[in-house]
């Protein structure tokens, strides 16, 4: 039963993703948090655009928040609409923006040298866009576009590389772009770590304060000792009273 619930609610929560994506794609979707709270079910949308999700007066957000009620069930949903400071390392925003492109007709050689462009001039470490289905003909094709230096495998990629998908509809058929993006200040195991005069002040402090800590635990087991030691004293001195008290 646990199981199923378990099941059942991953699949509710996909649908609300999916339903979430198609919703506020105009404004260009970067992802949804959903947390269960006290008070209901708070969403939080990562969108380039907020604009296009809140509306004038708020109009588009309550009806958003009604549809979710009505469809899905939520009671009390609560959605807080965030900005995304820069949509060139967020591969949601970038997966969607090229497949409305490809809908609109731009060839997909095109969108992945020009993305690859922006997506390094922003400052990450490395990027890749894959495009897979009917690109050019009737047969399924996968077209890879790589710059920098990336992560496939490993706690490292889970950590620092962020992916993103889209489908794009065209009259061919449809075409995937998955689009990972490595974080900006991803180190690796194997790189050397820099050590400088800030690094090493901070660790200096960092046992100063550690330090502090064990010797003020040390003073309070004292004093709770000290404190303990009067009370068995008088509670041995009871005991023996009442052991005279009770041989008479």
């Amino acid at each position: 039963m646990i199981e199923e619930k378990l099941v059942n609610e991953n699949i509710k929560k996909e649908l609300l993703l999916e339903y979430l994506r198609d919703r506020v794609r105009r404004a260009g979707f970067g992802g949804a948090e959903i947390q269960r709270t006290l008070i209901g079910t708070r969403i939080v949308l990562v969108v380039e655009r907020p604009g296009l999700v809140i509306g004038r007066g708020g109009q588009l957000i309550s009806s958003l928040t009604n549809d979710l009620k009505s469809k899905f069930d939520i009671e009390n949903p609560i959605i807080e609409v965030v900005e995304e400071k820069d949509p060139n390392l967020n591969p949601m925003i970038v997966a969607s923006k090229m497949a409305n492109l490809i809908e609109r007709g731009w060839h997909f050689r095109r969108l992945g040298h020009n993305f690859i462009r922006d997506i390094m001039r922003a400052g990450a470490p490395g990027c890749q866009i894959v495009f897979a289905g009917k690109l050019t003909g009737d047969r399924h094709r996968t077209e890879k576009f790589t710059s920098g230096h990336i992560k496939y495998c490993g706690d490292f990629a889970e950590k620092w590389v962020k992916k993103g998908y889209a489908v794009a509809y065209t009259k061919p058929g449809t075409i995937g772009v998955t689009v990972k993006i490595m974080e900006k200040g991803a180190v690796e195991p194997s790189e050397p770590i820099r050590i400088t005069e800030e690094t090493i002040k901070e660790e200096k402090e960092e046992i100063k304060v550690e330090a502090q800590t064990k010797e003020e635990e040390k003073k309070t087991v004292k004093k709770e000792k000290r404190e303990r030691r009067p009370r068995k004293k008088e509670a041995e001195a009871k005991d023996k009273e009442n052991q005279e008290a009770s041989d008479k």
